[in-house]
């Protein structure tokens, strides 16, 4: 994994998961996800881009919070949805 030098690391703040018990939007709507993805800027948790609904990526294009870090037990990566790159 390369990481990559991102401006965007500016707005990385300290966060607790605002729905640990999965992402936000598929909770409200009944539907499924398969991995979960924080934003580091407020807390945000959304479904990754190989879920259907892709609310992590959404919700980073919306607010422009782009540095989110994978909410999976086990893994500590982040990645920017700007410059599609790990950080």
């Amino acid at each position: 994994m390369t990481l990559h030098a991102d401006p965007h690391l500016a707005l990385v703040r300290p966060v607790q998961p605002l729905t640990p018990e999965g992402c936000q939007e598929c909770l409200m709507l009944g539907a499924p996800w398969v991995h979960l993805r924080l934003c580091l800027t407020c807390g945000h948790v959304g479904c990754c881009d190989s879920s259907p609904n892709k609310h992590a990526r959404k919700h980073a294009a919306a607010v422009a919070h782009p540095i989110v870090q994978s909410f999976q037990p086990g893994e500590d990566w982040r990645w920017c949805f700007v410059h599609e790159a790990f950080v």
